[in-house]
């Protein structure tokens, strides 16, 4: 295994997954450099981002051996294939898609599409998904992990929307199996101004309230 394929066990062993929505060509650089910097293991960049594959095969070539690199804001067969084929290891769903799920399966590539009912936890955890993306995390509080951990204990659970520092041990003792930063960090305004310092400095933060919640457990 590359360091650019998602290795499942690294990714439990501290379990963040950076979203990176608006990034350009210009600030490219900057913001995975800083990812990177601040200890990030894996990243998405969502496919509503302009020129996204484009970005995602340029980040892949040149950051691929310090960070992996996957595709978020994935609706379509067709997306997936051609995010895998610009070098994405993985893929991120609002919604379970089916015909994505196949993919994904057929491909052996990790798959986190959205859910938030029970029902739709249960189906997109059938489907195959490596962990199923609660979003948005915050409207339903850390206390709904708990809740639905009860009838679906093996259910691999990745909190999005609303996760920072302050709150992160409420999700994760919760039952939340992973967490995602994204727009409150990485945001388009730090992007475009190239505040790649700051962005660094709370991916920093954020990843030590990960760390100290597994050691005060540990």
């Amino acid at each position: 295994m590359s360091a650019s394929d998602f290795n499942l066990a690294l990714f439990q062993e501290e379990p963040v997954l950076g979203i990176i929505r608006g990034v350009t060509e210009e600030s490219l650089t900057g913001v995975f450099s800083a990812l990177i910097s601040g200890g990030l293991r894996f990243a998405e960049v969502t496919l509503n981002t302009p020129d996204a594959f484009h970005l995602i095969e340029s980040a892949a070539k040149s950051f691929s051996d310090s960070l992996c690199i996957g595709a978020g804001t994935v609706l379509t067969h067709a997306d997936a294939q051609m995010a895998v084929t610009a070098g994405a290891k993985f893929i991120v769903s609002p919604t379970l898609n089916e015909e994505v799920a196949t993919f994904c399966k057929d491909k052996r590539l990790p798959y986190f599409p959205g859910a938030l009912t029970p029902t739709e936890i249960e189906s997109a955890w059938n489907a195959g998904a490596t962990m199923v993306k609660v979003f948005p995390a915050s409207q339903m509080g850390a206390e709904y992990f708990r809740v639905i951990k009860g009838p679906f204990e093996k259910v691999r659970l990745l909190a999005v929307g609303g996760i920072g520092p302050k709150n992160i041990s409420e999700y994760l003792s919760a039952g939340a199996d992973a967490v995602a930063l994204g727009g409150s960090i990485i945001s388009q305004s730090r992007m475009r101004k190239k505040e790649f310092a700051l962005i660094q400095k709370e991916i920093e933060v954020f990843l030590l309230a990960v760390r100290n919640f597994y050691s005060n457990i540990n």
